[in-house]
Protein backbone atom coordinates (compact mmCIF):
# COMPACT_ATOMS: atom_id res chain seq x y z
CA UNK A 1 0.00 0.00 0.00
CA UNK A 2 1.07 3.35 -0.53
CA UNK A 3 1.82 6.59 1.78
CA UNK A 4 -0.16 7.97 -0.16
CA UNK A 5 -3.34 5.39 1.49
CA UNK A 6 -1.96 6.31 4.82
CA UNK A 7 -2.51 9.91 4.47
CA UNK A 8 -6.01 9.65 3.16
CA UNK A 9 -6.83 7.54 6.25
CA UNK A 10 -5.23 10.54 8.39
CA UNK A 11 -7.02 12.94 6.63
CA UNK A 12 -10.68 10.49 7.68
CA UNK A 13 -9.21 10.37 11.25
CA UNK A 14 -8.93 13.71 11.56
CA UNK A 15 -12.30 14.68 9.83
CA UNK A 16 -14.26 12.33 12.09
CA UNK A 17 -13.31 14.84 15.50
CA UNK A 18 -14.89 17.92 12.98
CA UNK A 19 -17.75 16.72 12.73
CA UNK A 20 -17.94 15.23 16.36
CA UNK A 21 -16.18 18.81 18.08
CA UNK A 22 -17.09 21.33 15.61
CA UNK A 23 -13.78 22.12 15.80
CA UNK A 24 -12.43 23.73 12.35
CA UNK A 25 -8.77 23.12 13.29
CA UNK A 26 -9.33 19.52 12.53
CA UNK A 27 -10.12 19.88 9.25
CA UNK A 28 -7.77 22.54 8.09
CA UNK A 29 -5.13 19.60 9.95
CA UNK A 30 -7.14 17.00 7.29
CA UNK A 31 -6.30 19.28 4.50
CA UNK A 32 -2.69 19.00 4.90
CA UNK A 33 -2.86 14.96 5.10
CA UNK A 34 -4.91 15.50 1.67
CA UNK A 35 -2.41 17.87 0.27
CA UNK A 36 0.56 15.68 1.87
CA UNK A 37 -1.35 12.40 0.04
CA UNK A 38 -1.06 14.48 -3.42
CA UNK A 39 2.31 14.96 -2.98
CA UNK A 40 3.33 11.54 -2.53
CA UNK A 41 1.31 10.39 -5.42
CA UNK A 42 3.23 12.58 -7.23
CA UNK A 43 6.51 11.32 -6.14
CA UNK A 44 7.53 13.65 -3.22
CA UNK A 45 9.86 12.14 -0.67
CA UNK A 46 8.41 11.90 3.13
CA UNK A 47 10.03 14.59 4.33
CA UNK A 48 8.32 16.42 1.49
CA UNK A 49 5.44 15.07 2.11
CA UNK A 50 5.60 15.86 6.48
CA UNK A 51 6.55 19.50 5.47
CA UNK A 52 3.69 19.83 3.28
CA UNK A 53 1.18 18.40 5.63
CA UNK A 54 2.62 20.77 8.25
CA UNK A 55 2.54 23.93 5.87
CA UNK A 56 -0.50 23.50 4.23
CA UNK A 57 -2.13 22.88 7.98
CA UNK A 58 -0.44 26.09 9.87
CA UNK A 59 -0.92 27.91 6.46
CA UNK A 60 -4.67 26.91 6.60
CA UNK A 61 -5.00 27.71 10.61
CA UNK A 62 -3.07 31.38 10.25
CA UNK A 63 -5.68 32.34 7.47
CA UNK A 64 -8.91 30.72 7.92
CA UNK A 65 -8.92 30.92 11.53
CA UNK A 66 -8.91 34.79 12.17
CA UNK A 67 -11.08 35.19 8.67
CA UNK A 68 -13.78 33.07 10.78
CA UNK A 69 -13.19 34.51 14.00
CA UNK A 70 -13.96 37.69 12.43
CA UNK A 71 -17.13 36.72 10.73
CA UNK A 72 -18.66 35.28 13.66
CA UNK A 73 -17.78 38.36 15.92
CA UNK A 74 -19.22 40.82 13.19
CA UNK A 75 -22.75 38.52 12.58
CA UNK A 76 -25.26 41.17 14.13
CA UNK A 77 -27.51 39.43 16.97
CA UNK A 78 -31.26 38.55 15.87
CA UNK A 79 -33.71 40.03 18.64
CA UNK A 80 -36.20 37.85 18.97
CA UNK A 81 -39.72 37.72 21.63
CA UNK A 82 -40.23 40.60 23.17
CA UNK A 83 -35.92 41.97 22.78
CA UNK A 84 -37.48 42.78 19.06
CA UNK A 85 -39.99 44.77 20.35
CA UNK A 86 -37.46 47.47 22.32
CA UNK A 87 -36.82 50.74 20.36
CA UNK A 88 -40.29 50.35 18.14
CA UNK A 89 -42.65 52.81 17.72
CA UNK A 90 -46.19 52.25 18.77
CA UNK A 91 -49.70 54.24 18.58
CA UNK A 92 -51.24 55.01 21.73
CA UNK A 93 -55.25 53.09 21.90
CA UNK A 94 -55.91 54.59 25.37
CA UNK A 95 -54.69 57.28 27.28
CA UNK A 96 -51.05 56.32 28.76
CA UNK A 97 -49.80 57.38 32.03
CA UNK A 98 -47.71 56.24 35.26
CA UNK A 99 -50.82 54.11 35.78
CA UNK A 100 -51.32 52.24 32.82
CA UNK A 101 -53.11 52.51 29.20
CA UNK A 102 -53.41 50.48 25.77
CA UNK A 103 -50.92 50.58 22.78
CA UNK A 104 -51.18 48.94 19.46
CA UNK A 105 -47.58 47.81 19.17
CA UNK A 106 -46.38 45.56 16.11
CA UNK A 107 -49.81 44.90 15.00
CA UNK A 108 -50.84 43.45 18.29
CA UNK A 109 -52.71 45.87 21.40
CA UNK A 110 -50.42 45.51 24.84
CA UNK A 111 -51.34 47.36 28.27
CA UNK A 112 -48.70 50.24 28.43
CA UNK A 113 -47.38 52.34 31.46
CA UNK A 114 -45.24 55.81 30.66
CA UNK A 115 -41.83 56.02 31.97
CA UNK A 116 -42.51 58.69 33.57
CA UNK A 117 -45.20 58.87 35.82
CA UNK A 118 -45.79 62.40 35.62
CA UNK A 119 -46.07 62.29 31.37
CA UNK A 120 -49.37 60.88 29.72
CA UNK A 121 -50.06 60.26 26.12
CA UNK A 122 -53.13 60.66 24.63
CA UNK A 123 -54.72 58.77 21.47
CA UNK A 124 -53.13 58.82 18.64
CA UNK A 125 -50.01 59.84 19.70
CA UNK A 126 -46.93 57.96 18.52
CA UNK A 127 -44.54 56.35 21.27
CA UNK A 128 -41.63 54.77 21.52
CA UNK A 129 -41.14 51.27 23.71
CA UNK A 130 -38.44 51.32 25.87
CA UNK A 131 -38.37 48.02 27.63
CA UNK A 132 -41.07 45.49 28.08
CA UNK A 133 -42.12 44.73 32.03
CA UNK A 134 -43.89 41.16 31.79
CA UNK A 135 -46.79 41.82 29.53
CA UNK A 136 -46.56 46.00 30.01
CA UNK A 137 -44.92 47.85 27.38
CA UNK A 138 -42.71 50.61 29.12
CA UNK A 139 -42.74 53.71 26.38
CA UNK A 140 -42.11 57.39 26.24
Amino acid sequence: MGTWVWWLVAAVGLGIPLVVTAMPEFGMFAAGAVAAAVTAVLGGGTVAQFLVFAVVSVALIAVVRPIANRQRRGRPELATGVDALRGRQAVVLERVDGNGGRIKLAGEIWSARSLDTGRAFEVGEQVDVIEIDGATAVVV
